[in-house]
């Protein structure tokens, strides 16, 4: 039985956290003129994308199509209804697709009937969707338009083909007016125009501003690469990317690397056949489960028992995944294929100078970005091509949006350190509440688009703060410095509240002191501390730090990003580094002087040439040298033997 098409609304918004859903048809050319290789192909295909969507709330159907020439036949063959892509929705997707390799020359026929399917994926896109859910269609096909015998568009064979043109057309113009990408992908002897004016003629905004994120026709030679080419193409229409992994025969170990930058992405396993077996390893080179949450990620397997599976990771560890294969005696003969499909959902963290601006002001915006891990993406090479801006909504004025730039130009301070800045300033018609938000649009990487609240300044505000923290280094377990300078013009005393924001929860930094007060017409310079949790994880700590005047509507005074570098703590050997290295100079130093002054008393004890005679009246002379390693310690033993006239010297020992 066929799916409910949407998931329950708590499910739904229990999951907004991650990437952002996608409704998409895999539409797949079922005609006679397919290869039962090439068939096989673009079933696995088709499962590799439905199983490696990285959504849970997205939602998949999946339909075959050839022709009608014949009563009894149809052409098109829905066989999978849309469903959600959720584990239970993802196994499904992973059974039902499989009916696309059983062709029925009695239920469909042999021509290749574009305007039917486009019409069977619109109609089922375009039934109780979201509106703001993107809708894409990606049909697979090795041919050209061929409805020559399909008695529905006429009476011959021309007036057909050129009905069928114009219903095409027609189907073309209701996806533009209903928003739904279509992105051909052909191979073999296809018909590029058509498949180019199918790509132009549907809708053509994208998932961002990119001309990556543009349908566009792929047409490859044959069928070999159409999983490959298929993969990314679905992530250009989603607005992700896909890093290539290794391929090998089972038994093996296979690999593929997923970024730091990466917060939502599956593991997909084009393996063939389902008697091969996966088991995953993280970075660290830790089993991880098939389902449930490890080390601050959320794991979901799914496809085990069909050609391709996947495993979808929420929150992945950055760095290089290992994959295990194993197949018993006879499923060892193809070559299995890992790949990792994954999107950036970023925060953005933003800050406004001056904190609260008033009508007409000049102010500076100044973006970070961060995953929901909180690692800080510092690395520029992560974000190229990147395009980021600001858009300022409020009561009072119509909404303006500004470019911002990482160039080292205006108020950017340095070019390359991940910190988009710009200027745009206040419209003079503010009289309320604003709203900044972070747009960013790049290969892989989209944004979440959460405010940053703000309200203008009507007149001179009473209290007046500036905040300063001590950028530098810290160790886990260590505290950061800062420091509160404010001045209160009103009559009445204030409490102004600190708090850290854009912090993920649990993020191990806490600071203190969480309110001061402020006298009347007085001025206090306050010490401020961060104190870090021993298990803080390394990097630039990412959030900002936030002064709140609680006594005048909750305005913000000031605020600033925290900016610190959390360094590994150092072990025993690397803490005493220096000592150690010192120490053993010494040692060495010691040593070596020992060695020469041995070695000069030695060689002032050696005895090596010195020769002995033997010499008297009546006796024949007779002479012993010494001769190097003889005299150890400068001793050399020796006696005479014989007697009479035959005395001889003779070494002793």
């Amino acid at each position: 039985a066929p799916l409910a098409a949407s998931a329950p609304a708590g499910s739904r918004a229990a999951a907004a956290e991650g990437a952002d859903p996608v409704d998409f048809a895999v539409v797949v050319d079922q005609s006679k003129s397919l290869s039962a290789d090439d068939l096989a192909r673009e079933v696995e295909a088709a499962a590799l994308i439905a199983q490696g969507e990285i959504s849970e709330r997205s939602r998949a159907t999946v339909i075959g199509f050839g022709s009608s020439e014949k009563p009894g036949q149809s052409a098109v063959r829905e066989v999978c209804q849309l469903t959600v892509a959720d584990a239970v929705g993802r196994d499904h997707l992973s059974d039902c697709v499989k009916e696309l390799s059983r062709r029925d020359e009695r239920r469909m026929g042999p021509g290749t009937d574009f305007p039917a399917a486009l019409r069977q994926a619109l109609d089922r896109l375009t039934e109780d969707g979201e509106p703001a859910t993107p809708r894409v269609v990606f049909l697979l096909t090795d041919g050209r338009l061929d409805v020559r015998d399909s008695r529905a568009y006429g009476d011959d064979p021309r007036s057909r083909t050129e009905e069928a043109e114009e219903q095409l057309a027609e189907q073309l113009a209701r996806a533009r007016e209903e928003s739904v990408q279509i992105w051909p992908l052909g191979f073999g002897d296809v018909d590029r125009k058509m498949l180019t004016a199918m790509a132009a003629g549907g809708y053509r905004n994208g998932c961002a501003d990119l001309p990556s994120a543009r349908p566009r026709p792929r047409v490859l030679d044959g069928s070999a690469e159409i999983g490959k080419v298929l993969q990314e193409t679905f992530a250009a229409a989603r607005c992700a990317r896909v890093a290539q992994g290794t391929v090998g025969k089972p038994p093996a170990d296979l690999t593929v690397t997923i970024p730091e930058i990466a917060t939502d992405g599956s593991i997909t396993v084009s393996k063939h056949d389902p008697k091969v077996t996966a088991t995953y390893y993280d970075p660290r080179g830790r089993k991880v489960p098939t389902r449930g949450t490890f080390d601050g990620s959320v794991f979901e397997a799914t496809g085990q028992n069909g050609p391709v599976e996947a495993l979808r990771v929420k929150n992945p560890r950055p760095g290089t995944w290992r994959v295990h294969l194993e197949a018993p005696e006879g499923h060892r003969d193809r070559e299995v294929a890992v790949r990792a499909i994954w999107q950036g959902k970023l925060r953005s963290a933003v800050t406004l100078d001056p904190a609260s601006p008033r009508p007409g002001e000049k102010t500076v915006v100044e973006v970070r970005m961060q995953t929901r891990r909180g690692v800080v993406i510092d690395d520029p090479r992560l974000l190229k091509g990147i395009k980021v801006s600001a858009q300022l909504s409020g009561s009072g004025f119509d909404s303006l949006s500004v470019p911002l730039a990482d160039d080292g130009k205006g108020p950017d301070r340095r070019a390359g350190d991940v910190r988009f800045t710009g200027t745009l300033t206040v419209p003079d018609g503010a009289d309320g509440d604003l709203a900044l938000r972070a747009g960013m649009s790049a290969p892989g990487v989209t944004g979440d688009r959460r405010p940053l609240n703000a309200r203008v300044t009507l007149g001179t505000p009473p209290v007046k703060a500036a905040l300063t923290v001590e950028r530098g280094s810290v160790h886990p377990g260590g505290e950061v410095r800062g420091r509160l300078e404010v001045r209160n013009s009103d009559s009445t005393a204030h409490t102004l509240r600190l708090a850290l924001a854009d912090r993920p929860p649990g993020g191990g930094v806490r600071i203190s002191p969480a309110t001061v007060e402020v006298p009347a017409e007085g001025r206090r310079s306050v010490p401020l501390t961060l104190s870090l949790d021993p298990d803080v994880a390394p990097g630039e700590i990412g959030g900002r730090i936030t002064v709140v005047d609680t006594d005048d509507d909750s305005r913000v005074l000031d605020n600033s990003f925290i900016g610190v570098v959390v360094e590994p703590k150092p072990t025993v050997v690397g803490e005493w580094w220096g000592a150690f290295l010192a120490a053993a100079v010494l040692l060495l130093g010691l040593a070596a002087f020992a060695a020469v002054r041995l070695r000069a008393r030695n060689r002032r004890r050696d005895l090596t040439g010195v020769r002995l005679e033997l010499r008297g009246d009546g006796i024949r002379p007779d002479e012993l040298t010494v001769r190097p390693g003889q005299s150890s310690g400068g001793e050399f033993r020796f006696t005479v033997t014989g007697a009479g006239h035959g005395p001889r010297l003779r070494r002793a020992g």
